[in-house]
């Protein structure tokens, strides 16, 4: 006989920018702003996202599309890969996604699985929970208390066998 596992995620969902938290408001506003970096010439989808680091700083990145699909990059992946190279050993205290189509209006918008597993790994190596503020519809803002929120049943190292 099976049992079932219910599985709760728990997010405030703002009704605007005006309920952020003055930090949260510029890391949304940078986020929205690293859209206008994104090479999308296939999706059409700008996607922009912005790292907090705790000294206030921010850090963006954005989408960039490849001719060869596989080979671009989500806007998650590229602003947390390219902080850990410019930023080494800072730590982000929150992270915010904006996307839209090409010129249009920003919209609801969610990482994708890759994006996920990797923000999820951020949190184990800094050893503390980062942020994160998505888009939700007619304007709204889900704010999540943890990037690994997102992904439950997260693959990490104590997953994988001992090396010896």
């Amino acid at each position: 006989m099976a049992n079932t596992l219910n599985l709760t995620i728990t997010a405030d969902v703002l009704a605007s920018e005006a309920d952020l938290t003055p930090a949260e408001a510029a890391t949304w506003q940078a986020a929205q702003a690293a859209t206008e970096t994104s090479h999308s010439p296939y999706s059409h989808f700008q996607v922009g996202a912005a790292l907090l680091f705790d000294d206030g700083t921010v850090f963006q990145g954005s989408n960039q599309e490849n001719a060869a699909y596989p080979s671009g990059l989500c806007a998650e992946r590229t602003a947390l890969f390219g902080a850990a190279v410019a930023r080494p050993g800072r730590r982000i205290v929150g992270m915010a996604v904006a996307a839209r189509p090409a010129g249009g209006a920003f919209g609801p918008a969610n990482p994708c699985g890759a994006c996920r597993q990797v923000m999820a790994e951020y949190e184990q190596r800094q050893q503390q929970a980062i942020p994160l503020l998505l888009p939700g519809p007619d304007g709204s803002i889900y704010r999540f208390g943890a990037l690994s929120d997102l992904l439950p049943f997260g693959f990490d190292a104590k997953d994988l066998p001992k090396v010896r």
